[in-house]
């Protein structure tokens, strides 16, 4: 599988960090892993996540504005595009159709190319404009995945927690890891 990640400055640095980590853990001869980063994605990663590596990842990471990155055209037949967490401005330039940096013009290609778009959004209170714009990506084709996590695997720690979301966002995207299942005694 070709995995691109987009990591915005919404708040929930965390979710990006397991995500990575899980990614790190495939299996690098059958999985392509690249990655992007905001603007605000850093800033917002060192206030959270408080001097955790944030180049710690052996993934190829694209530049937000490099337009000659490979998940940047449908061509290059990337599987899917996980936007985690997914700033609400990054939402609504997607909803409306704005490919102004390499994050917006990834999730562009993977919606012409009806391929998985998965938003990992980070926001609360929801208001009418963001829920609008998630009916409108969501129609196009995209898959809102709310930060919401499940407590009903007893998660033992804050990763365990932000993992709940990770592990539904790699299902989602179509990669299967072993994870706590809603009816097994895991």
């Amino acid at each position: 599988m070709k995995i691109a990640v987009g990591i915005t400055g919404a708040s929930g640095a965390i979710y990006a960090k397991v995500l990575l980590e899980k990614l790190s853990l495939l299996p690098k001869a059958e999985h392509t892993i690249q990655l992007v980063w905001s603007s605000n994605a850093p800033m917002v990663w060192d206030l959270e996540l408080q001097g955790a590596p944030m180049h710690d990842y052996a993934f190829t990471t694209y530049d937000n504005h490099d337009f000659m990155a490979p998940f940047a055209s449908g061509s290059a037949g990337f599987d899917a595009f996980i936007i985690c967490p997914c700033s609400m401005g990054t939402l609504g330039r997607i909803a409306s159709g704005m490919s102004n940096d390499l994050i917006t013009r990834a999730a562009d290609v993977m919606l012409k190319e009806r391929k998985q778009l998965i938003c990992v959004v980070r926001e609360a209170p929801y208001n009418l404009v963001h829920l609008k714009n998630m009916t409108a990506v969501t129609e196009a084709g995209a898959i809102i995945c709310p930060a919401s996590p499940s407590f009903y695997s007893i998660p033992k720690s804050i990763d365990d927690l932000a993992a709940t979301v990770v592990d539904r966002v790699l299902q989602l995207a179509g990669i299967s890891i072993d994870t706590f299942k809603w009816g097994n005694s895991k």
